[in-house]
């Protein structure tokens, strides 16, 4: 066998002239086939390369007849890969794999039943259906197991054929072989027919699963992915059987291979379904923690799967990682999605014993450099405020510390999270409104700007009463008055019927239009004013408060009073008040015509 590195000199394009000429004189005076063994080996190589190498068919079929494994190899590796495209000329190539079926070497058989699925064509598949199901039942494991994987590729190409061969029963008693290897390629078979729409149903009994739990320990890693994964087809008549199942499998939790580990994971959460002991659920729980937190030091790629797992499984059995919460802070060198997926796993393990250490490491997080994590950070706060009801008043505090930074998108997410604060402790924290009235300048983006509507109008009359709503926040709440349209009359659609005449209606005077000229000489001038309202301006809301009974379009606007026009602020009308339809008014007689 050559030594790696020394088949580099090999990868050199040629032409299929020179290739054909070498194959014809190798064919004299070359006992130990070297040099037909050279020539192959520039042709796979060309193949690698992306070179079509399909003239050479017929010249490459004839080395078939060379009894030297390593020949044959590379023969059938081109086979496979031209096989397909030569329909016509494969049947040259019948009589070879019949006879490679029945050779004494089983690597021999096994490569060509291997080679022999990879060709779905009629003429092959036809020969292969016979050979196949003596090589199910060959006495090497070699070649059942590398047959086993054939049934799935035969019924990928035909599943008639497949089907009427009795192939699948042949799979199915592969599946209580004594060979560890063939039980798993004979499960994968399965698995992979069970997932096709038109597939058969692969279920399994109780004997069944026994005896695949026996062949876990033998198995290769990919074995015992596919035995692991088969167990969810498993359907526990008892609680005992769910827990003795559990009992036996919980050791691979210690396996080194990350799969194998989260493969085991959801067996071990699928069969706790089928539990009643609730001790042994705590232990299993208990269990699969650490193995968890060892994939958190793997790369970057590995992390991620195993943090998008962590978050499923904790929205299923939160007891699992539950007083693990450090462990998923973001590290400074963390990729972008590492830290996102990091955050919504802490907020989903924040409880009111750890909920003040989780909200210092959002705060931190919160003055970042990097946008989306700062703003995913502001909004985790709002929603561990949410969450846990005892932490909300830090949380509050949390974020009117970051309003105090100005930075315009920290402000305008923290809005949009006091937003939902409100709605989940309705009048608890109306104190605030202040503090969000003197950044409204900051809002420019179309949900912060549809929260503070929401804050507005949810606060409803205690906003418009509350004597902390002092004058610098309605200053700042007159400019956003929207400018009254003209009433542009009824819209008229022409169509068949019957016209009508219009009754006439009576004139109705525009309102009139919001003022925006604020006085800001009798504003205040210290904070303490800003909090502290004088019995002038209590006086003066309570002119309002009775001036607010009445009809919006009967007010008049005052020079003297540059708050009069404050509902106008916002449109004239509140969240939970219908808008009117039209501008104009109608008397009994008119009619609208859509």
């Amino acid at each position: 066998m050559s030594q790696p590195g020394q088949d580099a000199k090999f990868f050199q394009r040629g032409k299929i002239e020179e290739f054909r000429a070498e194959l014809l004189a190798a064919e004299t005076k070359d006992k130990k086939f070297v040099k037909r063994k050279t020539v192959l080996k520039k042709i796979v190589a060309n193949i690698t390369m992306g070179m079509d190498m399909s003239p050479l068919f017929p010249d490459v079929v004839q080395c078939l007849g060379t009894p030297l494994l390593e020949i044959k190899k590379m023969v059938y590796l081109f086979l496979v890969s031209y096989g397909r495209s030569k329909p016509d000329q494969i049947h040259l190539v019948i009589p070879n794999f019949l006879q490679d079926c029945n050779d004494r070497n089983p690597l021999i058989r096994a490569l060509a039943i291997r080679t022999m699925s990879y060709i779905p064509i009629p003429v092959v598949t036809e020969a292969l259906s016979d050979n196949l199901r003596h090589a199910l039942k060959d006495r090497d494991p070699y070649v059942r197991k590398t047959a086993a994987i054939c049934v799935a590729k035969l019924y990928s190409a035909d599943p008639r054929k497949a089907e009427r061969g009795g192939f699948v029963e042949l799979l199915r008693d592969l599946m209580l072989d004594s060979n560890a290897t063939v039980v798993a390629n004979a499960v994968a078979a399965l698995s992979e027919i069970g997932d096709r729409q038109d597939g058969v149903i692969f279920k399994l009994n109780l004997a069944t699963a026994n005896k695949l739990l026996a062949a876990i320990p033998e198995s290769s890693e990919w074995g015992q992915i596919y035995i692991l994964d088969s167990l969810l087809r498993y359907v526990p008549e008892r609680h005992t059987d769910a827990e003795m199942m559990a009992e036996r499998i919980i050791v691979q939790l210690q396996h080194g291979n990350s799969a194998v580990i989260l493969t085991t994971i959801k067996a071990l959460l699928y069969l706790m379904n089928y539990m009643e002991n609730r001790q042994l659920i705590d232990y299993i729980c208990k269990k699969m923690g650490p193995p968890l937190v060892t994939l958190l030091s793997s790369g970057p790629e590995v992390q991620y799967v195993a943090l998008r797992n962590i978050l499923l499984i904790i929205q299923r059995r939160p007891t699992v990682l539950k007083n693990d919460v450090r462990v998923f802070f973001c590290k400074y060198n963390d990729p972008i999605y590492i830290k996102l997926a990091k955050l919504e796993i802490m907020y989903r393990l924040a409880r009111a014993e750890n909920a003040k250490e989780v909200l210092a490491e959002l705060q931190e997080y919160a003055s970042e450099v990097d946008l989306d994590f700062v703003r995913k950070a502001v909004r985790s706060i709002g929603r561990l405020a949410i969450k846990v009801e005892a932490a909300a008043d830090d949380c509050i505090q949390a974020l009117l510390d970051l309003i105090e930074t100005k930075v315009t998108y920290v402000v305008q997410e923290a809005v949009i999270v006091i937003k939902d604060i409100f709605r989940r402790y309705p009048g608890k924290y109306e104190g605030i409104i202040p503090n969000l009235c003197e950044n409204l300048d900051a809002l420019d983006e179309p949900e912060a700007k549809a929260s503070m509507t929401f804050i507005r109008n949810a606060a409803g009359k205690a906003l418009k009463d509350s004597p902390a709503l002092n004058a610098h926040s309605r200053a700042v709440l007159i400019p956003l008055a929207r400018t009254q349209l003209p009433s542009m009359g009824p819209i008229v659609v022409a169509g068949p019927g019957p016209t009508e005449p219009q009754a006439q209606s009576s004139p109705v005077a525009p309102l009139p239009p919001a003022k925006t000229d604020v006085d800001t000489s009798a504003l205040p001038t210290q904070s303490s004013q800003l909090i502290s309202p004088t019995q002038d301006d209590v006086a003066n809301d309570q002119d309002e408060t009775e001036e607010d009974d009445e009809p919006p379009h009967s007010r008049q606007a005052s020079n003297l009073d540059p708050y009069s026009n404050l509902d106008n602020a916002f449109g004239g009308y509140l969240a939970d008040e219908p808008r009117p339809m039209a501008s104009r008014q109608h008397d009994d007689d008119d009619d609208l015509l859509f």
